[in-house]
């Protein structure tokens, strides 16, 4: 075997050259311009394909770079203001409307992922059977701790309605 021919490509200067021995920046632009000048009905639809192709990737790198980066202008945000006289027992209340609410969606968004599932045609009946179970009694439980908060807050109230823990002043 030739040593010259295994030995790596080096440049006027002794380091290593870019391109292979055969091949120069100018004969690289040469063979290109030898080829656009060339009569061939395909190359003109290549370059085309292949400039569309580049700007589909470099727009797509710009859109990217501008997904959740731009600040948010004109974003109304609504708070809800509570009156900070109201009792223990109307907050538990709203708690108990606020959390069916949020239950409510969770089953609506559900059954919306399940429709997606038979769409694709993945299993989900037997996860679903052992996850409502689980999350009934989760439910429950929470159900009754709020309850049994809201009693203990209605008798508070019912005690002492002139004290300042029934005008919700002095809550943790």
């Amino acid at each position: 075997m030739d040593s010259f021919a295994s030995a790596p490509a080096l440049d006027y200067r002794g380091g290593m050259a870019i391109f292979p021995r055969p091949v120069s920046p100018k004969s690289a632009l040469g063979d290109f311009w030898g080829y656009f000048r060339q009569q061939r009905q395909h190359k003109w639809p290549l370059l085309g394909l292949s400039v569309a192709l580049t700007w589909v990737i470099v727009w797509t790198f710009i859109i990217d770079a501008n997904t959740n980066t731009m600040p948010t202008r004109n974003k109304i945000i609504y708070v809800q203001s509570w009156d900070a006289s109201r009792s223990d027992a109307a907050i538990i209340l709203q708690q108990k409307i606020d959390f069916a609410k949020r239950e409510a969606a969770l089953v609506k968004q559900q059954q919306k992922m399940q429709g997606y599932a038979d769409a694709f045609g993945i299993e989900w009946r037997e996860e679903e059977q052992r996850n409502t179970a689980r999350r009934k009694e989760a439910v429950k439980q929470i159900n009754a701790l709020l309850d049994e908060r809201l009693v203990k807050a209605e008798a508070t109230d019912k005690a002492a309605p002139g004290s300042p823990a029934a005008a919700g002043v002095a809550r943790p």
